[in-house]
């Protein structure tokens, strides 16, 4: 237990031979149960697991079978502090880690993280992504790798573009303004928090993170920053950048309409949907306005398509404008509902 709570860590692995079992043996003893969630891998990782369960549990190793393990999220883990998982099929990274949150609801667990089987999550900080948690501050606390250069070091350059990218654009899709770094999966949360997310209905693949913030802020759940160093080692990233990025942008956009539906029903006639709603008018149609004037001035080269050039630009700077009167208005709303932890 941790400070009177029960804590369960949650650790997804594909093809993770090689770490996984480092993973669990620094697992701090103060976690009550430890849910390893194999995503039927292709290696040794299944047998790693085993192994180093059944060391933990003082129980005798259960190799080459589902001996000893729950499959899906059948079965109690109640008596163990290691777990093993196994899925029937591979489901991606957060259905590896629905399993464990569900596991941990169904166990009655108060707090459940999650520690990566790749091995770049150093237990030594989980306590600080627990104390917000416990102390009453936050319903989920997540890492952030983003707040200075010491801990931005460790991040490959091409992941620190495309994780800034992402850190914008999820901020306008969740509502958390002040948040940085959704792609860290260094997490805690409360089963208070799990249960009004819907588990079940979570996203399955690597843009899981930014689902979940979507979903706590349509249920006006707290988020803490807290301020943690990336940890990069020999550890193989498995993204696909040509499928992650269009697969996540839509993902945001998807679940930023519907957010705005959960939180700003129509017949409240609250001004941050209407606000926009009219900035996504305005940028369209200057862009299209933009496009098609250049391409007549090109072809006849009149004043008509400079005067209609002007035109859109202005239509760009109102959308501009009412885009940033959005973004504010929702920093207000939400401002209660963030915890920045950088010390």
């Amino acid at each position: 237990m941790y400070s009177g709570r029960t804590i369960g860590v949650v650790v997804p692995a594909y093809d993770e031979e090689e770490f996984v079992g480092e993973v669990i043996e620094t697992v701090p003893e103060f976690v009550d149960r430890i849910y390893a969630v194999d995503d039927r891998s292709t290696d040794g990782t299944w047998d790693e697991i085993n192994r180093h369960a059944a060391r933990a549990n003082g129980e005798v190793r259960a190799t080459g079978s589902e001996r000893g393990a729950i499959v899906a999220n059948g079965g109690s883990a109640l008596g163990r502090r290691v777990v093993p998982i196994r899925h029937a099929e591979n489901r991606g990274v957060g259905g590896a880690i629905k399993t464990g949150y569900r596991q941990a609801l169904e166990d009655g667990i108060d707090v459940a993280a999650v520690m990566a089987g790749d091995g770049q999550m150093d237990p030594d900080h989980l306590p600080s992504l627990l104390d917000p948690i416990v102390d009453g501050e936050a319903d989920y606390a997540k890492g952030n790798r983003l707040v200075n250069g010491d801990h931005r070091g460790g991040m490959p350059r091409f992941r620190l573009f495309g994780n800034a990218l992402l850190t914008l654009l999820t901020k306008v899709a969740s509502g958390y303004w002040r948040t940085m770094d959704p792609q860290n999966g260094y997490t805690a949360v409360s089963s208070r928090a799990l249960e009004a997310v819907d588990v079940a209905s979570m996203y399955e693949d690597y843009g899981y993170p930014n689902d979940l913030l979507v979903r706590l802020n349509a249920n006006e759940l707290r988020v803490a920053d807290v301020a943690i160093p990336a940890v990069y080692g020999d550890e193989e990233s498995t993204i696909d950048y040509t499928t992650y990025v269009p697969k996540v942008s839509a993902l945001l956009v998807r679940t930023f309409a519907w957010r705005l539906a959960r939180r700003y029903p129509i017949g409240d006639a609250h001004p941050v949907p209407l606000f926009y709603a009219a900035s996504a008018l305005a940028f369209g149609g200057g862009l299209l306005g933009a496009l098609r004037s250049l391409y007549r001035h090109r072809r006849r080269s009149d004043g008509r398509g400079l005067v209609e050039l002007a035109a859109s630009t202005l239509l760009l700077v109102a959308g501009g404008a009412f885009f940033a009167l959005a973004s504010l208005l929702e920093r207000r709303v939400n401002d209660g509902l963030e915890v920045r932890r950088h010390g």
